[in-house]
């Protein structure tokens, strides 16, 4: 195959499972590098309810967890956690929460205005499936951004993990997101149980195709008051960092994350317990070209990430606040916690950066009509299976189809 054909799922798959990945990181590293240089944005998450709807099966706020101890802050604590992330250089704030049974959708719209009328900062909101309508309102209220993660385009694992909803109609609306202006994004678990990679390829030529300001992977950690805690396999963080090294490369102008998830399956190494990974070299510190022994977060940033997420979320429920086990388990303090991140990312060789840090995605698919052939040139390059000839790997679901996947077909001829 020609360098300059569409990218297929075999070579994403060939990228997640060659043997050796620090070509891809490095390319990955290099492309952010040159786009967005050594600023990592900073998005201070306020988590202010843990009440979710949903069974998710891999969610530790599922709403059949009777061990969770629910909260909700008031809007006084919303705000004063707001004004702790502005004061201390993020110009973004999230509100996130779970899915409420009956959100209270004009209150979320007055703290987005009062949010607006009292800091420059972005407000992106992370709250679940809503109504158009609810989406149209908050827009008007000043929400600049919307994060909705997929967790997985395939119909069949999507319905499994996430009982009760459907793909097409969790993407739909994604795009109903983007008609209404909000810089949106999305993202996806790596890990899964039932996950392949020929799954997680799919997963992101499917995101790399949506022309998304903001694109998330993380590992998926079993939490124990889930009916997947129970999974014994290590965590993959391994995967994790090669679809955003991927995604990267699709995507050169996209906001992507260094997940707090990476964080949790791999601390830096003075913060405590380590939960197991599948890859023992993450310990290895003698390595120039890859970003093995390092913190997750870290490690996501060498490979291609250029935003980190901590949570200002007040200490008093922060733990309560666990999606995974590892979430927001720190011991010290909102304020020692932000001050040590910002002391690695500077470690790193990173400068924390309090701009709100806008999506350059639209750029780059208007500048380049050649991003999508230099992206599927470097990503065959880095998966050339060094020392495995015949390009086969362990997936009970590779495939050799060179048949482009529905809706990537741009990769040869435009920017992702």
């Amino acid at each position: 195959m020609s360098d300059n054909t569409a990218l297929t799922e075999h070579d994403i798959v060939h990228a997640l499972c060659a043997p050796d990945a620090a070509s891809l990181y490095s390319a990955a590293r290099a492309l952010a590098d040159d786009v967005f240089g050594r600023q990592v944005f900073l998005r201070g998450v306020v988590e202010f309810a843990n009440h979710c709807r949903r069974n998710c099966l891999y969610c530790g706020l599922r709403a059949a967890n009777t061990d969770v101890e629910r909260f909700r802050l008031d809007d006084e604590e919303i705000l004063h956690a707001v004004s702790f992330a502005a004061a201390h250089g993020m110009g973004t704030v999230v509100l996130q929460s779970g899915e409420e049974a009956q959100g209270d959708v004009r209150r979320v719209g007055a703290l987005v205005r009062e949010i607006k009328r009292r800091h420059n900062v972005a407000v992106t909101l992370s709250l679940g499936d809503y109504a158009e309508d609810h989406y149209r309102y908050w827009r008007d209220c000043g929400a600049d951004r919307y994060l909705l993660k997929v967790e997985t385009t395939d119909d069949a694992l999507h319905a499994r993990m996430r009982p009760g909803t459907t793909v097409t109609e969790r993407l739909a609306r994604v795009e109903t997101l983007q008609r209404l202006g909000y810089e949106t994004g999305s993202g996806v678990i790596s890990g899964l149980p039932g996950m392949t990679p020929r799954i997680l390829a799919r997963d992101i030529l499917r995101l790399s195709a949506m022309g998304l300001e903001m694109i998330a992977v993380g590992p998926f950690i079993p939490h124990p008051g889930t009916p997947l805690g129970a999974e014994r396999a290590a965590v993959d963080i391994e995967q994790a960092l090669r679809a955003t090294a991927l995604l990267r490369l699709l995507n050169p102008g996209a906001n992507i994350p260094a997940t707090s998830a990476l964080d949790s399956a791999c601390p830096p190494q003075d913060s405590g317990t380590q939960y197991p990974v599948s890859d023992t070299r993450l310990n290895n510190q003698d390595s120039a070209h890859s970003p093995y022994g390092k913190g997750g977060r870290e490690q996501g940033l060498a490979a291609g990430a250029n935003v980190v997420m901590p949570s200002v979320t007040p200490e008093r429920v922060r733990r309560n606040y666990a999606i995974y086990p590892g979430k927001n388990t720190v011991q010290c303090s909102v304020t020692e916690a932000v001050r040590q991140l910002k002391l690695r990312l500077e470690h790193a060789g990173y400068q924390p950066s309090d701009a709100i840090g806008a999506s350059l995605s639209g750029r780059f698919r208007a500048a380049d009509p050649m991003q999508g052939c230099k992206a599927a040139q470097t990503i065959r390059a880095a998966a050339t299976p060094s020392g495995n000839p015949s390009g086969h790997f362990a997936d009970n679901a590779h495939t050799h189809s060179t048949t482009p996947v529905p809706g990537t077909e741009q990769f040869s001829k435009e920017p992702a």
